[in-house]
């Protein structure tokens, strides 16, 4: 089911020996990070690969797999919280993002548990997208750019002076050694890399035969398995620090596919008043619980389009962490508006985490656009579109 070779590049360290006895020595050294992941004046983290420290509160982060979206979430995603992506109506730009993380997860070395209803994890990464490292990132960077490129996208028009301040959602390529990294969709990741990493796959239909305990329980089949899933690979593998890991920390990188939808023997997409409104949320709730003591970062794609009750997806919004919402333009009038023709869909960002409080934090930054080019997924700020428009407008006037 899963891969065994090692993965990660981060290692321990360990404290140096006292140099007591020593002609000119004390036995007052500096020592390294304790294997809990601080030194002894706990103010240091053990350095784990594919992870940094917010620089607002310190808390450990790991990329998206979209360095655009990592910039929208505050530098990234917070270890220990949930990311849950509202997917859109056809189900063709929420599953590029939930690929983009898996991907990011085995470039950095992170342990990977696929979860799915309707698609075999080891499929899925087989459909992961390549990674563009080093000079053939910024080869296939400009690349797209200049496919992109129209005499209307070099006019600077004055009337647009303060849009040209406001920061840009796509920043260039990264080197493989950093923080994040850029993907070719055009390209599948190599399988030589697959094979090199951890991971673990949960497929739904696989686990419906094994019996379930006699005792009572107020949760599906399908999310009752899932967290028991979730739950064995956190304490048997050391993410939750009471077994610790033994050669070098890690982050688990944990996907869950469709999460809500009928396959899960969820009926809260099939009508407004169902038996069953509260499975998705005490799922939601002892899944962020497992998350908070663990060294793991969750993606979670719904298709909240489909839930009939909007309370339901009040609440399910309030158990996520953070909360990202795709609008896909096919089908829609706005499909055919000039003032999108260069884009595919909206992105909402509806709620970044704020740990340790009551309520969750709202992002400064709104109404973005997203598009898929011939190689790479890009998000632009809606204002720069409505002065492109702006500027087209006073052209054709004169």
């Amino acid at each position: 089911m899963a891969a065994t070779a090692p993965c990660g590049s981060g290692a321990e360290e360990t404290g140096s020996e006292a140099a007591a006895g020593k002609p000119g020595g004390t036995s007052f050294q500096r020592k390294g990070p304790r294997a809990g992941g601080l030194d002894r004046g706990g103010s240091r983290l053990v350095s784990i690969a594919g992870t940094r420290p917010s620089v607002r509160n310190g808390q450990l982060l790991v990329s998206t797999g979209l360095p655009a979206l990592d910039q929208l979430l505050g530098g990234g995603l917070a270890v220990g919280t949930v990311l849950l992506i509202e997917e859109d109506k056809y189900d063709i730009y929420s599953p590029l993002l939930f690929k983009y993380f898996l991907a990011e997860g085995i470039i950095s070395g992170h342990t990977l548990l696929v979860a799915s209803a309707k698609e075999d994890p080891a499929d899925i990464l087989q459909e992961l997208p390549a990674p563009l490292l080093d000079n053939h990132c910024k080869k296939e960077f400009d690349e797209d750019s200049c496919n992109d490129k129209t005499p209307e996208s070099n006019i600077e028009m004055k009337i647009a002076w303060r849009y040209q301040l406001l920061p840009k959602m796509q920043a260039g390529p990264v080197s493989s050694s950093r923080f994040g990294h850029y993907y070719d969709v055009s390209k599948r990741i190599p399988q030589e890399l697959i094979e090199a990493s951890k991971w673990y796959g949960f497929f739904l239909p696989e686990k419906l035969s094994s019996s379930l305990p006699a005792e009572p329980c107020y949760l599906t089949h399908g999310y009752l398995k899932l967290l028991q899933f979730i739950q064995s690979i956190i304490y048997e593998d050391g993410f939750d620090g009471t077994n610790p890991q033994k050669k070098q920390k890690n982050i688990l990188r944990i996907g869950i596919q469709n999460l809500g939808s009928p396959l899960w023997g969820d009926d809260i997409c099939c009508t407004e008043n169902c038996d069953n409104n509260h499975n998705l949320t005490k799922f939601l709730y002892v899944l962020r619980g497992l998350l908070r003591n663990s060294l793991s970062a969750c993606i979670i794609t719904v298709p909240s389009h489909l839930i009939q009750n909007k309370a339901v997806i009040a609440r399910v919004a309030n158990l996520s962490d953070t909360v990202v919402g795709l609008e896909s333009f096919m089908g829609s009038e706005k499909e055919t508006n000039p003032l999108y023709k260069d884009y595919h869909g909206l992105i909402h960002i509806r709620k970044i985490p704020r740990l340790n409080n009551l309520t969750g934090d709202i992002s400064d930054v709104k109404d973005l656009a997203f598009k898929l080019k011939r190689k790479l997924f890009t998000i632009e700020a809606y204002q720069n579109i409505k002065a492109k428009l702006t500027c087209e407008n006073i052209i054709d006037n004169f």
